[in-house]
């Protein structure tokens, strides 16, 4: 299994931006789906989207579309969230998963 570790998070203000980045120790070309998810305050940890090799599929959670956008490069092993629109309820740690779980990044709002 590859070590996954995210970075980008910080503090944002209303409507702001942020992209978050994982970075695989190893390669992602043979892990088929790679997602985000997150964990607000008190709350379990919840999808945010989907991805599959090669971008064919990419699906979101409703409370994101529109407004998040997930890409991958296989080419240098990266998982990508571009997070615009940022809302209060969009605070929380955000991890990456390929097979396994990264540590997760901070992002309040």
């Amino acid at each position: 299994q590859v070590q996954l570790v995210e970075s980008g998070g910080g503090l944002v203000q209303a409507g702001g931006s942020l992209r978050l980045s994982c970075a695989a120790s190893g390669s992602i070309s043979s892990i088929d789906t790679m997602a985000w998810y997150r964990q607000g305050p008190g709350k379990q940890r919840e999808l945010v989207a989907t991805i599959t090799n090669g971008g064919g599929s990419i699906d979101y959670a409703d409370f994101v579309k529109g407004r998040f956008t997930i890409s991958r490069d296989n080419a240098n092993n990266a998982l990508y969230l571009q997070m615009n629109g940022l809302k209060p309820e969009d605070t929380a740690v955000y991890y990456c998963y390929a097979d396994t779980w990264g540590r997760g990044t901070q992002v309040t709002e």
